[in-house]
């Protein structure tokens, strides 16, 4: 989230140290919690006025990552849910819900009362019964200065027939946190992982849980054998054998006082329910073969026809002490869990079509930056390079490779490429992290995401389809210029804090009551 981004948190392996720091950072966070449950409640306040079912139609939602974008088991629709934007100097969180008719290429926001709060990096599931239901879990609230968070621990349920929303309370389930992953599993909500953050702690966790979808019970599992390490943001996806494939995912480690260790992993571990063993769940890790994807952190997931699991994008960090480097993706890999094996997702452009190539979205660097990217050579990707340098003294060193631009601005021309066919690009998404994928009738979308360019978080909200049968092309449904969208340089001030925010954003509720509701 804005600022939190560049701070992450942290994992501890053994769980003597996971407990006693879980219990440091409930002591530490319990303060903070208390003020922006203050402000969640005011915004609550504000839902509970919305006492009818409200359907609008309206231009495509506003920029965003961490949000929820799922298919509805019975209708062309794709349904999106909150999400978070930061622009600069204070961050926004979301809890509206909009739904996408994929025949019709039209977006309808969705007003319900009594929704769940504002929140961002919860997880949602679909499942069929009665009519479709959208089951959300967990996810954080942030203060407008991105300074402090709240972790939810909360359950939702969306009645998708009857469009009605239920807070379902049951004990014993897993602690508030976010990042988190959720698969349905018969007929159970199988979680794992996730972290909690405070202003000065955090810890991430790898503990699982199930929820039964008949009893509405909460149950943690204890599974057998050597699982993974804790972790948040990993891949989790169901087999067609019955199991839980765990991969990746991101955590960090104090290494000394004010320093922190990241770690990308890029392990994989299965978690299979053995009725033979008395029903006991067992871990095992895994070691794919096949064209296994780079090591990274916010890549975005989705099932994709004959149960492969469809990974996009992310970004892969190099860290050292005093330095960070960010390579932001737009690569598709597969993971075939009967085969145990990765597929790289190339393209399959026939021969008679030239391929021609553009970025849909980038940001240009600025002064010097900029003279070098006009006089780039044509033959080569451009690399942008910028240093920034943070309150704390950090260097942090952000990388992006950009198509170079040729003549006039143009595309270089490929060996096989006529002019009169050279201005005609290539569409796909820029590469990306934290976005949001979907996958209907065959068909993967995508929209919104961040990647940064310098000091500035470029926040957007594209969509995307591209037919995982044929793999030819991307198709560009809701195209979007990062360079129009708002951008605010920090100020010097450090003391906004909850309480300001909040006030602010009463006046955009306020201003803006009628209208889309952008920012609330």
């Amino acid at each position: 989230m804005g600022k939190k981004g560049k701070k992450e948190k942290k994992g501890r392996g053994a769980e003597k140290t996971a407990a006693k720091m879980e219990k440091k950072v409930s002591k530490r966070s319990r303060k903070e919690e208390e003020d922006l449950e203050a402000l969640i409640a005011h915004f609550q306040t504000l839902d509970a006025k919305k006492t009818q079912i409200v359907e609008t139609p309206c231009s495509p939602p506003s920029p965003r990552l961490n949000a929820s974008l799922s298919a509805h088991p019975e209708k062309d629709e794709l349904i999106l849910f909150g999400g978070e934007y930061f622009n600069g100097q204070k961050t926004f969180l979301y809890n509206d819900l909009y739904t996408y008719n994929i025949r019709k290429d039209t977006w309808t926001r969705v007003e319900i009362p009594n929704p769940p709060p504002r929140r961002c990096a919860h997880q949602t599931v679909v499942v069929p019964q009665c009519g479709g239901q959208l089951w959300i879990f967990g996810g954080e609230f942030a203060s407008p200065n991105g300074e402090q968070f709240y972790h939810y621990k909360d359950l939702w349920v969306l009645h998708l027939a009857t469009k009605t929303w239920e807070q379902v309370r049951s004990p014993g389930g897993p602690s508030g946190r976010s990042g988190h992953r959720m698969v349905a599993w018969k007929r159970q909500l199988i979680l794992f992982g996730g972290f909690h953050e405070s202003t000065r702690d955090y810890i991430y966790y790898n503990d699982v849980y199930a929820f039964n979808l008949d009893t509405f019970t909460w149950s943690k599992l204890s599974p057998s054998g050597t699982g993974p390490t804790p972790r948040s943001g990993c891949q989790m996806s169901t087999t067609p054998q019955g199991g839980i494939i765990i991969y990746g995912g991101y955590s960090k480690q104090r290494v000394k006082k004010d320093v922190d260790k990241g770690t990308q992993h890029a392990d994989m571990f299965l978690l299979k329910f053995e009725e033979e063993r008395e029903g006991r769940w067992v871990w095992t890790r895994i070691n794919p073969s096949g064209a296994k994807p780079t090591p990274r952190s916010g890549f975005s997931v989705a099932v994709a026809p004959n149960h492969q699991t469809l990974l996009f994008g992310g970004v892969c960090d190099e860290e050292e002490e005093e330095s960070l480097e960010g390579d932001f993706l737009n690569d598709l890999h597969f993971y075939d869990a009967t085969k145990n094996r990765w597929f790289a997702g190339q393209l399959k452009r026939p021969k008679s079509e030239k391929r021609k190539h553009r970025r849909a979205t980038k940001v240009e660097p600025e002064g010097a930056k900029k003279a070098e990217w006009e006089g780039t050579s044509t033959q080569a990707p451009l690399e942008v390079v910028r240093e920034v340098v943070t309150e704390d003294g950090t260097v942090v060193t952000i990388k992006q490779l950009l198509s170079a631009p040729g003549p006039a601005g143009q595309p270089p021309l490929e060996e096989d490429d006529s002019p009169e066919e050279a201005g005609s690009p290539v569409v796909e998404p820029c590469p990306r992290s934290n976005a949001m994928l979907a996958v209907k009738h065959g068909h993967l979308y995508l929209y919104g995401g961040m990647f940064e360019a310098g000091d500035r978080q470029v926040t957007l909200s594209d969509l995307y389809c591209l037919d995982l049968h044929r793999m030819d092309e991307w198709t560009a449904l809701v195209e979007a210029d990062p360079e129009t969208q708002e951008w605010l340089e920090e100020t010097d001030s450090e003391d906004s804090g909850a309480g300001e925010g909040a006030e602010g954003r009463e006046e955009d509720e306020d201003s803006s009551e009628e209208d889309s509701g952008e920012y609330l």
